[in-house]
């Protein structure tokens, strides 16, 4: 079997493009995946943790360690309105996020590797996972064992980042993207005429206290050199203009790349919550959702992945000194399990419109990096697997 050509990459991300799908949806788009497999000769499982797939590539040059190769499939609830021959073809879904590249970038990989059985010591599994959008399709494929039989010695997942040049990758120890959490607060007051407020308690100027409350404590209360950012997403309450409501509530998210600022965050949320409702008389219900913890590269296994980069495309193309994205990633629980280095590789080149930002409807990536991506797994992948 050969590798796969630029054309052929290109050819299969397209496809995918063509029928996005949301997080626990991926129906099409896994039997693409597994109907693309198969037809390789490549073992594959389907149904893992939902819709993901599992491939397994075995090499016969004996026994050896194993290394497991992650690709997200979901797509974003966003019209697409890039113009593209290939566009969508699912109206109000839309690959925003490069996922149909790390697709095919991940099958070309499992497509080179099964036609190198005969030099590989060991195995290679390559994990198509859903709902990475959603930031839970990682537990649900760990759950049904999909790292369970082999056990991986190192997981690795890149991301098409428009925020490098395109060829460009990026890879350093430590954090690289932050911890994702939710807070839901209901601030219960006593309603009443607008215009005789005293006979009431106001639940509106409870949640405008504690929105400007909570960008104090990172403003003033972790460590500027410790990044936390604090958005309110939502405020909802009230019905109309003369009307002191019953209820306000806030829907916002937190991002960090500490555990212990995340949990601070946490507890001075819910203590600012509960003084400003016991000062203005109300009441409140707290809620935190912990989402995933930050997405932290082992530090040995990185400077590895860095080296292997360096070999195969030059040092001038590999950067190591980057600041981490406050964005998430449920790839951080497959760093639970083994060793993991999740990397970048640019796709921005403004001279084919590809300067949009992730999640924009616009966004579309230079798709000259997807032959790199290839390179960059194998190559990672043969270095660990590769016989004497």
């Amino acid at each position: 079997m050969t590798e796969m050509t630029a054309g052929e990459l290109i050819s299969l991300r397209r496809e995918f493009h063509r029928i996005p799908e949301v997080a626990g949806e991926e129906f099409k788009t896994a039997a693409l995946v597994a109907e693309t497999l198969r037809s390789w000769g490549i073992e594959t499982r389907t149904g893992v943790g939902g819709t993901g797939v599992v491939a397994t590539v075995r090499g016969r040059a004996g026994d050896g360690p194993a290394v497991a190769v992650r690709a997200d499939m979901d797509g974003l609830p966003v019209t697409e309105d890039t113009g593209l021959p290939f566009a969508s073809e699912h109206p109000g879904r839309m690959h925003a996020c490069g996922h149909d590249g790390h697709m095919a970038i991940a099958l070309g990989a499992a497509r080179t590797l099964e036609g190198m059985r005969d030099r590989l010591r060991g195995t290679a599994i390559f994990l198509f996972q859903p709902a990475e959008e959603t930031v839970g399709g990682a537990a649900g494929m760990i759950a049904a064992g999909a790292l369970a039989s082999p056990k991986p010695e190192l997981i690795v997942g890149l991301h098409i980042w428009p925020g490098f040049d395109s060829g460009v990758f990026a890879v350093r120890p430590g954090p690289v993207m932050a911890s994702v959490d939710r807070f839901d607060i209901d601030f219960v007051g006593r309603g009443g005429h607008g215009a005789m407020p005293h006979l009431g308690v106001d639940p509106v100027v409870m949640a405008s206290e504690a929105v400007i409350s909570f960008q104090r404590v990172a403003s003033r209360e972790v460590d500027p050199l410790e990044p936390a950012v604090l958005t309110v997403g939502r405020i909802q309450g009230g019905t109309t203009f003369n009307v002191i409501p019953e209820e306000v509530s806030l829907t916002g998210t937190v991002r960090t790349l500490n555990q212990e600022v995340r949990e601070f965050m946490r507890r001075r949320l819910e203590d600012i919550s509960a003084g400003i409702a016991g000062t203005f008389r109300g009441a409140v219900r707290f809620r935190w959702e912990e989402g995933v913890p930050p997405t932290v590269n082992d530090a040995a296994a990185a400077r590895r992945v860095e080296r292997i980069l360096k070999e195969n495309f030059g040092e001038g193309r590999v950067l190591t000194e980057f600041r981490p994205s406050m964005g998430g990633e449920d790839f951080a629980l497959y760093q639970r399990e083994a060793p993991g280095v999740y990397f970048f590789l640019g796709a921005r080149n403004p001279d084919k419109d590809c300067a949009y930002p992730l999640h924009h409807p616009r966004y579309r990536f230079d798709e000259d990096v997807l032959p790199l991506g290839v390179r960059a797994f194998c190559g990672i992948v043969l270095d660990f697997l590769r016989a004497p």
